[in-house]
């Protein structure tokens, strides 16, 4: 096995490699998002521009979290690519190392990152970005709005059948919904009525919405006022909703996804979220395997640009094989622990596989 030293140093090396390329990214990104920020706000007077800075601080690390495989592809490239150039591990491999004994620190090291931007750095930008977004819609709301259709949509199951709402905007943290149109179903499936109302407020085990206007199949239109709709929503479960499955800390994701489930609501999303979260340590070890395919390379041989566009256009078809996979997963067409967990799987095999034949033969 390789020695403590050289596996000591071997992983350093690595890990601040990729330290500093997320660093780096991490940088870009706060700047540009800054200055949209700063373009978007014009001449409001409400937000300064410290404030701005510190909504755009927020805002990154959620960014930032989607870009860690090319931080760990990039991280491995230049970390394989130095230590070749050194001759380091030319004196490695002559003290009989092989390519998987000094490969064993960088895909330690990679794990121990997957696991805590899983575990710690994940959860932490869900909430900066939750945090993020209700002071951006408090903010913007002083904007005018000229974007696309922003409506809200719920879908809910109980006792007297099924409903679908949507409403224009949701206040008092999801129990206050206005200008809202309810489509009720019946408990076998078939229509029954459309509900178009000013508001809805949420109550315990019921909407109540108010200057209702009910309209049914060959019946004319009937003003009833208030409209009771029974639901077993809470006004979590309705805040919930509106969230992205990337704006969910990866512990609550289970737990949100069980209560979406027995309240008729479709949980693929969140499923799907908590599944790549789990994949990504693997993720980011198929990334150092197939950046040691493309950068083991002595540099005396050449090809060393066209070797590292290989290891980066690689790494790239990796990653949008796994957003492809990921919206097959998310629509439904695939199961969500196939969708999360075949890309890295696949990738990590198709690395073993190369490195297989460059040194084994």
């Amino acid at each position: 096995m390789i020695g403590r030293t050289l596996g000591f140093y071997i992983g350093m090396r690595f890990a601040k490699t990729v330290a500093a390329v997320f660093g780096t990214v991490f940088s870009l990104v706060y700047i540009i998002d800054l200055v949209e920020l700063l373009r978007k706000t014009g001449e409001t007077t409400s937000a300064s521009a410290p404030f701005l800075a510190f909504l755009s601080f927020i805002r990154v690390p959620a960014i930032t979290e989607q870009v860690l495989p090319f931080a760990v592809l990039i991280g491995a490239i230049m970390t394989f690519l130095n230590l070749t150039r050194r001759l380091e591990l030319v004196v490695t491999r002559a003290s009989g190392i092989s390519v998987w004994q000094f490969l064993f620190p960088p895909i330690l090291v990679s794990l121990l990152i997957g696991i805590f931007a899983t575990t710690v750095f994940n959860p932490v930008a869900a909430l900066l970005k939750q945090r993020a977004d209700h002071i951006e819609a408090q903010l913007f709301n002083l904007l005018p709005k000229n974007g696309p259709d922003t409506s809200l949509w719920i879908r809910q199951k109980s006792g007297d059948g099924q409903a679908v709402l949507r409403a224009e905007k949701a206040e008092d943290s999801g129990k206050l919904l206005h200008h809202v149109t309810a489509f009720v179903f019946e408990q076998s499936g078939a229509f029954s009525e459309r509900i178009e109302a000013s508001d809805a407020r949420l109550s315990k085990g019921y909407w109540t919405l108010t200057n209702a206007r009910v309209l049914r199949v060959d019946e004319p239109p009937e003003n009833v006022g208030d409209y009771i709709l029974t639901t077993n929503l809470t006004a979590d479960e309705v805040t919930q909703s509106f969230l992205a499955p990337d704006a969910v800390p990866f512990w609550e994701l289970p737990s949100l996804a069980k209560r979406m489930r027995e309240a008729g609501l479709n949980s693929t999303r969140y499923n799907l979220r908590f599944q790549t979260l789990l994949a990504r340590p693997l993720l980011l070890v198929a990334m150092v395997l197939v950046a040691a395919s493309f950068s083991l390379r002595f540099f005396r041989m050449g090809g060393i640009s066209q070797m590292v566009s290989g290891g980066v256009a690689a790494g790239f078809v990796l990653y949008v094989v796994t957003k492809l996979v990921g919206d097959l997963g998310g629509a439904g067409l695939l199961n969500a622990p196939i969708a999360a967990w075949s890309p890295a799987l696949i990738g990590s095999m198709v690395g073993v596989l190369i490195l297989l034949h460059q040194e084994d033969g």
